[in-house]
């Protein structure tokens, strides 16, 4: 074959290589046919980070990691928990790469450009999907966990953190789903007062460092900081920061704004209670005009509302309680007045009274954005514990809740908007047991914690999976509650869509492009 035959079919190669790479990346026209081009797919990837679980040298953590069995996987991958700072050893498959979780995944070096110290061994190392897995630590010094979960593990790999401390500032039950990073979260709900104790966690998973901005909001506006601008987090660590010393304001009742200027981290408050107990407050929905705060225990003995709009529009919001019943308006709480860059709390008492119930917050006038949440008593006297519940957004395609036990697990389900059936399913047990399912309707108005199907023969702690059958938008939350020596300890945690399914477009090769 001579020169010029070799060299005409180079050229054709590289022909098609640039048609096909031309086809797969212009821009596709917007039309009603769109949509229906993207095909849903599982991801491939999947990282989360845990904040450290505690500092009390008390503490008891366990870790559960879940993946759902999930179609059109393939059947290879990994899933596991590494302390920040440390390197996976896994050297298995790579293909998931790519997704959208997985920004950041570099070199395997540190942000000095040296090698990370290899882990000895993860803390947790998932086993198969469908089965949850499960680690424990103990003690004050457990670092904060990078989290990674590739090819059949990917898709859903939801992680829970579940602490219990016997006594001391925050003791209780706390618990806090591992999240993936972002750039900007709101918390509304901590407070700088002088029996409380807020950290903010900032955990940085990539291999460069991130820059991050705290504000915070009282009943007044923004409050006077000192250190809260340009705080580094280091690459593959973690930097809890105490709230109140980024203020000499003390107040019972404010929002938190991490705003990521450079990089991105997860975030999470603890927030714990030198009487009153302790739990971790989950980052709010986006600001939207209309919030939901689900599953709220129908024990609950004090609830408080903390509501915020970071504009400088004041906002005012019809307040509802989606009851098993149907929608009910808090007596002498009908509405809430925000004024805009600030922060409101209402104190609603015992609202539930011994039902389920969720809050429905929607805007009495012109819609404005805001953020909220609640704080949740249960238990009298020297004897009560709280939690925290923000403002959630749907479940969505699925959801799934780790670390439920035989006893002690509440799953709340409402339907603001309309009518849902869901499909509920308790996975096998982490020590064994054989999956089983059920499905709901739930009303439309209404919240109702729902009697759990047993997985037959439980060992071991299980997952619950959330999957709505209809359109109807559904929002959900798991309460875990454990009493020890008597003071009622609980966690609330809600169940946002898990993001197992990306939307791949269609592509075809098309040699027209290459005439323009």
């Amino acid at each position: 074959m001579n020169r010029t035959t070799l060299s005409l079919i180079a050229g054709t190669a590289a022909l098609a290589a640039v048609t096909g790479f031309a086809a797969l990346n212009q821009p596709a026209a917007a039309g009603p046919d769109t949509a229906r081009a993207a095909a849903e797919l599982p991801v491939e990837r999947t990282s989360l980070v845990c904040p450290a679980p505690s500092s009390s040298d008390l503490a008891e953590t366990a870790y559960t990691a879940f993946t759902p069995v999930t179609k059109g996987t393939q059947d290879n991958g990994s899933a596991e928990l590494l302390p920040a700072g440390q390197e996976s050893t896994d050297t298995g498959d790579e293909s998931g790469k790519g997704d959208e979780d997985d920004k950041g995944e570099k070199d395997g070096k540190d942000g000095k450009g040296g090698k990370k110290k290899a882990a000895e061994k993860p803390l947790l190392t998932q086993k198969a999907p469908g089965t949850p897995t499960v680690g424990e630590t103990t003690g004050g010094d457990a670092p904060a966990l990078l989290g990674t979960a590739e090819g059949q593990f990917a898709p859903g790999w939801t992680v829970q953190a579940t602490t219990e401390v016997a006594a001391g500032s925050g003791r209780g039950l706390l618990g806090v789903t591992c999240t993936p990073a972002d750039t900007e979260f709101w918390f509304p709900g901590v407070s700088t007062a002088a029996d409380r104790t807020d950290y903010v966690h900032l955990t940085n998973p990539d291999d460069s460092a991130a820059v991050a901005d705290i504000e915070l909001y009282g009943k007044d506006g923004a409050l006077q900081t000192t250190v809260g601008e340009g705080i580094t987090v280091p690459p593959n660590s973690s930097e809890p920061v105490l709230l109140s010393t980024l203020t000499d304001e003390k107040q019972d009742d404010v929002t938190v704004h991490v705003n990521i200027r450079s990089g991105r981290v997860g975030a999470a408050v603890q927030a714990l209670d030198d009487k009153l107990g302790g739990d971790w407050l989950a980052a709010s929905a986006e600001p939207a005009g209309s919030l939901v705060i689900p599953g709220i225990p129908k024990d609950a003995t004090a609830v408080r509302l903390i509501a915020h709009t970071p504009g400088d529009t004041d906002a005012d919001l019809k307040v509802q309680l989606a009851s098993p019943t149907g929608l009910i308006t808090p007596a002498g709480h009908e509405t809430l007045h925000i004024k805009g860059g600030m922060t409101t709390a209402v104190d609603l008492g015992d609202v539930t009274r011994g039902e389920a119930g969720s809050l429905i917050l929607t805007p009495a006038d012109r819609s404005v954005p805001v953020v909220a949440a609640v704080r949740v008593l249960r238990g009298k006297g020297d004897d009560q514990e709280s939690a925290f519940i923000p403002a959630a957004a749907p479940v969505g395609t699925r959801a799934s809740a780790v670390d439920n036990s035989a006893k002690g697990t509440t799953l709340s389900l409402t339907a603001p908007r309309g009518t849902a059936k869901v499909k509920v399913t308790a996975s096998a047990g982490s020590g064994g047991g054989k999956a089983a399912s059920q499905t709901y309707t739930i009303k439309k108005g209404t919240t109702q914690d729902v009697e759990l199907p047993v997985p037959d023969g439980l060992k071991g702690t299980y997952a619950l999976t959330v999957e709505p059958l209809t359109d109807t938008p559904v929002y959900a939350a798991r309460t875990l509650t454990a009493t020890r020596e008597g003071v009622p300890g609980f966690t609330v945690q809600t169940l946002p869509d898990d993001r197992g399914t990306v939307a791949v477009p269609e592509a075809d090769e098309d040699v027209a492009v290459l005439q323009k």
